[in-house]
């Protein structure tokens, strides 16, 4: 399938990147060929070269450039923190109106078959600001109690570490809905068997702000909710109290 296009010149292009696909291949998933880089080299019949990541399971706003001296230029953007990042995020329970998620983030101790744990002395700050969009009561009954409470957040980073939206709303106890590796199991499986089955990790890059790499005009490119996201947040405004 063709990636949908948000903005492309002769220096780059922000494609919205679809939950599930893979930015570039790599070797923690050798059987997977598909990904963001080979779709677009065929798609645009010319080379690109990735900016800056998202997660597989996280959707939304991506660059790539079609030069070296371009791709180079941004990336110093996302490594000094001069682009703005927003995302969007569907969150256990209700968060306050507006805060800030000030908590340094360490590498993880991934072997197999031993809990995870944090690798002591490899911490970076990391800070999250974040606003409440809409909240959520539904007459879903999770663990004791008998409705189930959910919010969609804006989030923007300040900085860009491994997991940092998800972690760090884990951090407050409002982990992100969807999320198999830092979230809650069991309002996952309540929502799931509500009619929920296409329940995915609810984590949207919205809107990047950056300067252009020839010309230093500033470029804002939002990516639209993709139809999975906006799928959910639809059932849920028909179930909601």
């Amino acid at each position: 399938m063709k990636l949908e296009i948000l903005y492309q010149d002769d220096a780059l292009v922000v494609v919205n990147k679809p939950s599930g696909l893979l930015v570039h291949r790599t070797d923690l998933a050798k059987n997977e060929q598909d990904a963001v880089v080979q779709r677009l080299n065929e798609q645009l019949g010319k080379w690109v070269y990735p900016i800056h990541r998202l997660d597989r399971a996280t959707s939304g706003a991506l660059v790539m450039a079609f030069d070296s001296e371009s791709a180079q230029k941004l990336g110093i953007q996302f490594m000094d923190r001069s682009v703005n990042k927003e995302y969007r995020a569907l969150v256990r329970g209700f968060t306050d109106a507006q805060g800030v998620i000030d908590y340094p983030l360490a590498k993880l101790n991934e072997e197999k078959g031993r809990s995870r744990f944090k690798i002591e002395g490899t911490e970076k700050d990391a800070i999250s600001h974040y606003k409440t969009l809409e909240q959520y009561e539904l007459p879903i009954a999770v663990s004791r109690y008998p409705s189930m409470r959910l919010s969609l957040v804006s989030v923007a980073p300040e900085h860009g570490r491994t997991h940092q939206i998800r972690r760090h709303f884990k951090h407050i106890f409002h982990p992100l809905m969807g999320d198999t590796r830092y979230g809650c199991r069991h309002h996952n499986q309540s929502l799931r068997a509500s009619g929920f089955e296409d329940l995915r990790l609810m984590l949207h890059s919205h809107t990047l702000t950056f300067s252009h790499p020839v010309n230093f005009e500033s470029i804002t490119v939002s990516a639209p909710l993709p139809h999975d996201f906006q799928l959910v947040l639809d059932k849920i405004n028909d179930l909601k109290v």
